[in-house]
C-alpha cells in the first residue's frame, strides 16, 4: 500500500484555542549541533483541550527521512509497557502546584500506556486508567503524523476551566540504534520528560461538561 501524505490533521478540530510549538532534540541526541539537518527535519506537538472534556495532542514530523527511523508495526490497540523503548510520543500532565501529574505514552503502533505519579518518578503502582485514548497514526515519505485523543475520564482530576501544565516530548527511534530525545526544554545533563521544569505549556480544559 503507497504511503499517502499527511499534511492536513487527522480529524476536523473544534472552534477552540490551538497550540502549537515545535520540540527540540536534547543537546546528546544523534545530529542535535545541527538542527534540520538530521533524520528528523522538524518535530511539531500540538494540543487543544475539547469543548465536551478531554484534549487532543498531535506529533508531527516533517522534512525527516522516515526511512531511516525505526516506526513500530501496527499492533491491536490497547494498553502496553515500555513504550518508550522505541518510538514513542509522550504527553505529561499536572495541576499547578500539585506534586502528582500523569505521564501518557502514544506508540504509532495503536498501543499506548497511562501512568499515575504521586511526585517525580514515584509511580503509583495501582493507578488504573480510568478510560482508553483513541490513536489516529499516519505515514508518508517524509513524515508521519499521530493524533491521540484523551477523554476526560484519563485526564487530572481538576474543576472544569482549570489549567493544566504540559509537557509534550518524544522518543525517535532510529535503525542504527539510536535514540533522539525531543521536548520543548530541556534541563538536565541527560534527557528527563519527568522534570517538572519542562512542563512549561498550558492547557485551559474545558469551561463545562457535555451533559
Amino acid at each position: 500500500m503507497p504511503l499517502h501524505t499527511v499534511t492536513q490533521p487527522l480529524t476536523e478540530r473544534p472552534r477552540v484555542p490551538i497550540i502549537t510549538v515545535g520540540l527540540r532534540p536534547h543537546p546528546t541526541s544523534p545530529g542535535a549541533e545541527a538542527p534540520g539537518q538530521g533524520l528528523v527535519g522538524r518535530l511539531l506537538a500540538t494540543m487543544f483541550a475539547l469543548p465536551e472534556g478531554g484534549a487532543v495532542f498531535e506529533f508531527r514530523l516533517e522534512d525527516s527521512r522516515v526511512a531511516q527511523l525505526a516506526i513500530p508495526a501496527p499492533a491491536k490497540p490497547g494498553p502496553a509497557d515500555e513504550l518508550w523503548k522505541h518510538t514513542c510520543f509522550e504527553v505529561f500532565l499536572c495541576a499547578p502546584g500539585e506534586p502528582g501529574y500523569r505521564e501518557y505514552n502514544f506508540s504509532p503502533s495503536g498501543q499506548w500506556a497511562v501512568y499515575g505519579f504521586r511526585a517525580w518518578r514515584e509511580r503509583i503502582e495501582d493507578y488504573v486508567p480510568a478510560a482508553a485514548p483513541e490513536i489516529l497514526f499516519s505515514q508518508a515519505d517524509d513524515g508521519l503524523v499521530l493524533e491521540a485523543r484523551v477523554p476526560a475520564e484519563l485526564m487530572p482530576v481538576v474543576p472544569a476551566g482549570s489549567d493544566l501544565q504540559v509537557s509534550l516530548a518524544a522518543v525517535v527511534e532510529r535503525k542504527d540504534g539510536q535514540f533522539e530525545y525531543w521536548t520543548l526544554r530541556h534541563v538536565a545533563a541527560q534527557p528527563d520528560f519527568h522534570a517538572r521544569d519542562t512542563f512549561v505549556l498550558t492547557l485551559a480544559t474545558a469551561t463545562h461538561k457535555a451533559d
